[in-house]
């Protein structure tokens, strides 16, 4: 038995063309939200006075025994940047344990080679153009269904906290973390180091120490905040951390000294740090049994040699995608290793059926259910992989920069509603593409082959398992034809409706 949240409609009467205005959105959300929760309880109470309670529970959970859920993201780290993954010299023995504890994943790829789109498919389970996150500094419409709203809708409490990167930190906005289903959050709009400038809700506050930790602090004041209420917690946490400027140290000796890549590996040591002391907290919290907590990276690493496969971040290429990532949940003693490709879009759909709670999303998914990958019970990938970058340029965004301005405005009672303005416009404009557009580079991994579209105009392709460096394109092989061709088909068939979500079809009313 299983309880369906029922869909979000996202679609406005009005159209898309008639625009939309940001009040308008955050009510809608809002009724959505209570409503879907209300629907749910409702529809609990009625199929409990039909079974016997045994039965119940053992098919859905009660809100109390559901699991709390942490998602952890370095910001630039690189599948072979722990020691786990067997890197010569840098130390993460927390990640190292972690890892002992849980599951690994082998082939965890980040849903894009840069920061922003990775945080729009977790949220979303869907390829990030999709969302407007075409590169980093592009904001994620309101319109999109998170999982953070599908969970609040279930019952959870929510919280955000670090580097976000995919609208503003302004109160009253729809691109706000309380836009995307946050009830607490305490974020910056990109990278910051030391001495960040980060709001809490709305409200921009200096604060003084390592970002990093910081953001640990904010995180389990949360989690302690919450632990003995009636809700469980799905909490995402976002490092700021390796990301230069690499300012950041952790606790003892200095380490890497001499090293090329010092400052980038003595962050990823802090980061190990606080992912540590997280588990710690959950340990002595005594919610660590039925908490999932799952780490990983938002692109590739920043060094070649140890990104696991060609190229590094901002590429297509293996090396751009591939990132470290772990799974543990002790009361189900995840265990083991996995090599099927697993995507960051896969998150959501994966993290809603370990809670229990079925996702029916009003918009087509990328991401697949996997928690049977992560049980052992399937061995294969059942759907195909798509990538997309440089569709659009990217977008500098400053944080501390930005924020400062802000908080100074706040002070002074002169906000302006969206600063700067171009916050705001990812939830006003709808500029349509054609559909044929193939600008930037694209790739279809149907493993163990991988096929490159650069630019619409140049093929590549490759078999990861014999050639995991992407070195001997096998586009010319007189034997590959037959697959070349039907790979073509499915990527420029993804692209196509790739292209049909970015000019709003999937918010049309249905």
């Amino acid at each position: 038995m299983t309880f369906m949240i029922p869909e979000f409609p996202l679609q406005s009467t009005r159209s898309l063309s008639q625009g939309w205005h940001r009040s308008d959105l955050q009510q809608d959300k809002k009724e959505m939200i209570n409503m879907n929760r209300g629907n749910i309880l409702a529809a609990m109470a009625a199929t409990l006075s039909l079974f016997s309670i045994e039965g119940a529970l053992a098919a859905y959970p009660q809100e109390s025994d559901k699991p709390n859920i942490i998602l952890v993201m370095a910001d630039d780290q690189g599948w072979g940047d722990t020691s786990y993954n067997g890197h010569p010299f840098v130390k993460t023995p927390e990640l190292d344990a972690m890892a002992k504890d849980g599951f690994v994943f082998d082939r965890l790829y980040a849903g894009a080679p840069v920061c922003s789109p990775t945080r729009a498919s977790v949220m979303t389970g869907r390829n990030p153009i999709r969302t407007k996150v075409t590169n980093h500094g592009r904001y994620m419409r309101p319109h999109e269904q998170t999982i953070g709203e599908s969970l609040k809708a279930a019952g959870y409490v929510t919280g955000i906290f670090g580097k976000v990167h995919l609208g503003s930190g302004q109160p009253n906005s729809p691109c706000n973390p309380s836009g995307m289903g946050f009830d607490e959050w305490a974020v910056g709009l990109n990278f910051f180091d030391n001495d960040p400038y980060l709001s809490r809700n709305g409200k921009v506050e200096h604060r003084k120490g390592k970002g990093s930790v910081i953001l640990m602090d904010d995180t389990i004041a949360f989690l302690k905040k919450h632990k003995d209420g009636d809700s469980p917690t799905f909490t995402v946490v976002w490092f700021p951390s390796p990301h230069d400027p690499h300012q950041e140290v952790p606790d003892g000796p200095s380490l890497y000294d001499g090293k090329k890549n010092a400052g980038y590996y003595r962050e990823i040591t802090l980061l190990d740090q606080q992912v540590g002391r997280l588990r710690g907290e959950l340990k002595s919290m005594g919610i660590a049994d039925n908490t999932i907590l799952w780490y990983c990276s938002d692109n590739g690493g920043l060094v070649k040699e140890t990104s696991g496969g060609r190229e590094k971040k901002g590429s297509i290429y293996e090396g751009g995608l591939r990132i470290p990532g772990i799974i543990e949940w002790p009361v189900r003693k995840l265990k083991g290793r996995t090599a099927v490709p697993v995507s960051t879009c896969d998150i959501y759909p994966t993290l809603m059926a370990m809670a229990g709670v079925e996702l029916n999303s009003p918009h087509p998914l990328d991401g697949i259910d996997v928690s049977d990958v992560i049980a052992g019970k399937v061995k294969t990938r059942s759907k195909p992989l798509g990538f997309w970058h440089k569709f659009q340029a990217g977008q500098g965004t400053w944080s501390d920069r930005i924020q400062k301005a802000i908080m100074e405005k706040q002070r002074a009672g002169a906000l302006l509603p969206h600063d700067p303005p171009r916050m705001q416009k990812d939830v006003d404009e709808f500029p349509q593409f054609p559909e044929d557009s193939t600008t930037g580079h694209a790739a279809w991994n149907d493993w163990p082959w991988k096929l490159h579209r650069i630019n619409g105009k140049a093929f590549e392709l490759y078999n990861l398992v014999d050639d995991p460096m992407e070195a001997t394109d096998r586009s010319a092989d007189p034997d590959q034809q037959d697959r070349l061709e039907r790979m073509k088909n499915e990527l420029d068939k993804w692209m196509r409706s790739v292209i049909r979500s970015i000019n709003g079809d999937d918010y049309k009313q249905r």
